[in-house]
């Protein structure tokens, strides 16, 4: 293809060059934007088949520019006389300049194989509910060569560089299934009816949008964690189907709980 340009343009003046140049970047812009354009169509495929499928087409997608960007570059000093020659001497007697170019791109290198061996061992993929910490806690939207994006609860997006996110001790809800366990804290009074505490949590629990059975067919367990001098501490273990729903569905709790108590004279401490 190379040869076929250079026979109608010369390569050995500036305009020349530069006209090379710009129909190598553009044939390389028409085959990436082409390739993605069809990723697209299995992405959209795939999300019908599982979320591995999407994580690995959609991280092909982000890197499919970079990599024909790159040939252009190969293909353009490879070919062009005063280029390639520039390029040797350059390569060839500049030592230093090399080693500050790979000190300096030491991070982006180790953001490019991490993103990979994200892909490949999928601690996480794309749609998955995971947490960092208290405050890195959401969505994996998109894991690109270079970052990884999380949609949070406040609908922001926190972007992670793959070296740092592959590091970390991750807490993944829906890497096997989606189904958590959800503890829901409630405090009683010392003089309140347990089994009456018990039936209205229970009551309580079963009308949750994203509540679910246990393997028993139990949609909630309510325990007595501890007495102490002024209250008596109740713990109510939920199943959820959707992790990402928990928090609401814990504040939804407590409200109807509270006024259930209230309906019911449930003794409740100050």
């Amino acid at each position: 293809m190379t040869d076929f340009i250079k026979k109608y343009i010369d390569v050995n003046n500036l305009e020349g060059i530069l006209l090379y140049c710009f129909i190598i970047l553009f044939i390389s812009w028409f085959f990436s934007l082409a390739f993605r354009k069809l990723l697209v169509l299995f992405l959209n495929r795939s999300k019908k088949k599982g979320v591995g499928n999407l994580t690995s087409l959609n991280f092909t997608k982000n890197s499919i520019r970079f990599i024909f960007l790159i040939v252009a570059f190969i293909l353009i000093i490879g070919t062009v006389p005063f280029l390639r020659k520039q390029a040797t001497l350059i390569f060839s007697g500049a030592g230093i300049i090399a080693a500050i170019i790979g000190f300096a791109a030491q991070a982006a290198i180790a953001n490019l194989i991490a993103g990979i061996f994200i892909v490949m061992f999928k601690p996480f993929r794309i749609g998955d509910y995971i947490k960092l910490d208290t405050e890195r806690v959401g969505i994996v939207t998109d894991i690109t060569l270079r970052h990884t994006v999380i949609n949070t609860f406040e609908n922001k997006r926190l972007i992670i560089p793959n070296s740092i996110i592959s590091t970390e001790s991750i807490l993944n809800h829906t890497i096997e299934e989606s189904k958590v366990l959800s503890f829901n804290n409630l405090k009683v009074g010392l003089n309140a009816d347990i089994d009456l505490v018990r039936k209205i949590i229970l009551e309580e629990a079963e009308k949750l949008e994203f509540s679910t059975v246990d393997d028993d067919k139990n949609v909630a367990e309510v325990r007595v964690i501890d007495i102490y001098e002024s209250y008596i501490h109740i713990r109510a273990y939920i199943w959820i189907s959707e992790p990402f729903q928990e928090f609401k569905m814990k504040c939804k709790l407590k409200e109807r709980v509270h006024k259930r108590f209230l309906q019911e004279n449930i003794e409740m401490p100050i």
